[in-house]
């Protein structure tokens, strides 16, 4: 009876694979952006949220690191994720509640959006969009009106995986920064299962966290047309295109 059972139970999830990066090219970042979020369009600007600073919104020149414009939130919000929704952008706050909806060319606010928790990480897969709150939860919400659609708990290894932060959509893919380390995982939302990790440990020298604990790996934009990711840390000198290895390196 005891085999029976035994062989019933469902096999324990593989181990969450390794991927292999390299380094494409390092570029310049102003080292008092606390990088919150980070996302291309499809004409390759980059946009960047950030939580401390001379600003909360900025365009940045993707090679230069130098600041394009840039746009303001109220005093007492800060700014968290962020995600491309069109020609719109859609932008988090930590503990306010509410998401901004900007348009990207103008920096103009459109509309406010209200949820309830924290805003840490946001990205759009091209129908919905997903958010993380610094939980093991990611929420799918509906892509205009920011209602909630669901919930996916993330687990790595069979075990949940809490501090998911900034997120990346990249096809069927959800890449996140885990808050506090150098790893990137990579995540199927239909399960919530990690399905490979990115060790950057020895990304950037030396670590700018030794010097200050809250300077850790966060922000993650895919560049479609060169299929590479530009990584960067909250007041990092840096931003680092990599390149993950692997025919499915990108699939989930």
């Amino acid at each position: 009876m005891l085999a029976a059972i035994l062989a019933a139970a469902p096999a324990a999830p593989a181990p969450a694979p390794a991927l292999e990066w390299d380094v494409v090219s390092r570029r310049p970042h102003d080292t008092a952006a606390f990088t919150q979020g980070l996302v291309f369009d499809d004409e390759g600007r980059l946009f960047e949220s950030v939580l401390y600073g001379d600003a909360d919104l900025r365009e940045v020149g993707p090679r230069s690191g130098t600041v394009v414009r840039s746009a303001r939130l109220p005093a007492a919000w800060r700014g968290e994720g962020l995600a491309l929704v069109g020609d719109e952008l859609v932008q988090l706050t930590w503990k306010a509640g509410v998401a901004v909806r900007w348009d990207k060319d103008g920096f103009d606010a459109l509309t406010l959006h209200t949820y309830e928790g924290e805003g840490w990480g946001l990205c759009h897969d091209g129908q919905r969009l997903v958010m993380s709150d610094g939980s093991e939860r990611l929420t799918f919400r509906h892509a205009e009106t920011f209602e909630a659609l669901g919930h996916v708990r993330v687990t790595l290894d069979g075990g949940p995986l809490e501090d998911i932060n900034e997120l990346e959509c990249v096809g069927d893919a959800v890449w996140a920064n885990v808050w506090r380390t150098d790893t990137i995982v990579r995540i199927d939302p239909a399960s919530g299962q990690v399905t490979g990790r990115l060790d950057l440990s020895g990304i950037i020298e030396p670590h700018p966290a030794q010097a200050d604990a809250g300077a850790v790996l966060n922000g993650i934009a895919y560049d479609a047309e060169a299929d590479t990711f530009l990584v960067t840390g909250k007041n990092w000198p840096e931003m680092i295109e990599i390149r993950v290895r692997g025919p499915d390196a990108l699939s989930p």
